[in-house]
C-alpha cells in the first residue's frame, strides 16, 4: 500500500504507510487492551547517521567512520561471556518495527537511541550539537514520518545548554517529538546543577517530558571486572546518583509542568533513595528546602520504569501505581523478541493488581508523554 499523509494533533504532516479503518480501531480496542510501549528503541548505525550530518563531516566520511561516531565502554555488549543463551539480534527498520507493534498490540512505541545515548561522552560541544541535530533529524525521516504509532524522543546535547534548548524546542515543534533525552553517564556534571536548569526549564514551557536515560560509560571500565558485573550496577548506580542530584538542587520548586522518567533501570532503588533523601531533606531549612519527592510523586511529575524485581509489589505499596512504565526494551534484550510473549506475561504477574497493571502499560505513559 502506498504512504499517505496524515496530520498529527500538533499539525505535523507526516506519512502513513498502513492505513488503519475507524472499524478496526473499534475491533482492536474491544478484543484486547490498550498499550503503549514507554521505552523502544532505533539502533541507529553509523554509516545512516553521517548521511543527516553536515556537509564538512560527510565530505570525510570515510575517515569519519574509521573511528565510532561515539565513545562507548570496555565492556562489549554480545560477547559470549555476557550471555551464553541464543541471541535473537535486530537492527530493525522502520518496516520490521511496525511488524513488532502488530505482534504486540501497541497503540504507540516510544523509540530512543542506542549506539548515541553515550552522547554524554562526547567532549566537543560542536561536535555534540552536530550529532544531536544528525540524530533527530535521521529519526524523523526514517521512523516517525512512516507510522502515527511511533513517537520519538529528542537527543540534546547538553555539553551547550542553550543550544539544547534550541533543538528541544525544533523537536517538538518541527517533529513532534515528545521530549527529550538527559544522559544519566559522561557529562561532567549532575544534571540538577545549574547550568541545565534552562533545559528543564524550556520543557516545563513546552510541556514535554524529559528522560532520564541509563548506559554505560568509559567510567565504568576500572569499575568493575566481569561483563555481567558491570551490567548489574551501570545502569542503576547513575539513575540513583542523578536521581538524589535533581532532588536536591531544587529545579523542580517552580516547574510544575514537568515530567521527570528515570528509565531503563527498574524501580527497585527508588523508594530506598526517597526515604533517605528525604531524610535528610527535613535537616534543611523550610525556606530552603526544595521540593520532596513524595510531593513529586503526588503532583506526578516523577515516573520510573517497572522493572521484573521481586521487590516490585513492595516498590508500589510506596510509592503507587501512578508513577510506572512498562516498557519492551526492544530490540535490546535479544532474548526478548516476542511482544504478544511480553504482554502475556505482564497481565500474568501475580505482583501488580488488574489496575497497576493498565496504568502501568497504558495510563501512565500517556500522561507521562502527554499522548
Amino acid at each position: 500500500m502506498e504512504p499517505h499523509i496524515f496530520v498529527d494533533k500538533r499539525g505535523i504532516a507526516m506519512r502513513e504507510t498502513r492505513r488503519v479503518t475507524k472499524e478496526t480501531l473499534m475491533k482492536s480496542s474491544k478484543s484486547q487492551p490498550r498499550i503503549i510501549d514507554a521505552d523502544g528503541h532505533v539502533r541507529e548505525t553509523d554509516e545512516e547517521i553521517i548521511e543527516f550530518m553536515s556537509a564538512g563531516y560527510r565530505a570525510r566520511r570515510d575517515a569519519m567512520l574509521y573511528f565510532p561516531l561515539t565513545p562507548h565502554h570496555g565492556w562489549h555488549r554480545s560477547i559470549p561471556a555476557n550471555d551464553f543463551r541464543q541471541q535473537d539480534f535486530r537492527i530493525p527498520d522502520w518496516r520490521e518495527w511496525v511488524a513488532k507493534l502488530d505482534e504486540g498490540g501497541f497503540e504507540l512505541t516510544v523509540l530512543y537511541p542506542t549506539r548515541l545515548m553515550h552522547i554524554g561522552q562526547i567532549g566537543n560541544p560542536p561536535y555534540a550539537v552536530e550529532l544531536c541535530r544528525a540524530y533527530n533529524d535521521y529519526l524523523h525521516q526514517r521512523f516517525l514520518i512512516h507510522d502515527r504509532r511511533f513517537r520519538g524522543m529528542a537527543l540534546l546535547p547538553l555539553q551547550d545548554p542553550q543550544a539544547a534548548v534550541k533543538e528541544l524546542r525544533r523537536a517538538v515543534k518541527k517533529y513532534a517529538m515528545v521530549g527529550g533525552i538527559l544522559p544519566a553517564e559522561g557529562l561532567s556534571l549532575p544534571l540538577g546543577h545549574r547550568q541545565f536548569w534552562p533545559v528543564f526549564q524550556e520543557a516545563d514551557k513546552l510541556g514535554c517530558a524529559l528522560s532520564i536515560h541509563s548506559c554505560n560509560s568509559l567510567r565504568d571500565n576500572d569499575r568493575y571486572l566481569l561483563p555481567n558485573e558491570a551490567a548489574t550496577l551501570t545502569h542503576v548506580i547513575p539513575q540513583m546518583r542523578q536521581f538524589t542530584n535533581i532532588m536536591f538542587s531544587g529545579v523542580l520548586n517552580k516547574l510544575k509542568n514537568l515530567r521527570l522518567g528515570f528509565l531503563e533501570a527498574g524501580c527497585g532503588w527508588t523508594p530506598f533513595l526517597i526515604s533517605k533523601i528525604e531524610d535528610r531533606l527535613e535537616r534543611v531549612a523550610p525556606a530552603e528546602r526544595p521540593v520532596l519527592p513524595h510531593e513529586l510523586l503526588a503532583r506526578k511529575q516523577l515516573f520510573f520504569q517497572c522493572g521484573e524485581e521481586i521487590t516490585t509489589k513492595r516498590d508500589v505499596e510506596l510509592l503507587g501505581d501512578d508513577c510506572l512504565l512498562w516498557a519492551s526494551d526492544f530490540p535490546h534484550e535479544a532474548t526478548r523478541t516476542d511482544m504478544k510473549k511480553l504482554v502475556k506475561e505482564h497481565f500474568a504477574r501475580k505482583d501488580l493488581s488488574p489496575a497497576a497493571k493498565k496504568k502501568t502499560i497504558y495510563d501512565n505513559a500517556k500522561r507521562f508523554y502527554a499522548l
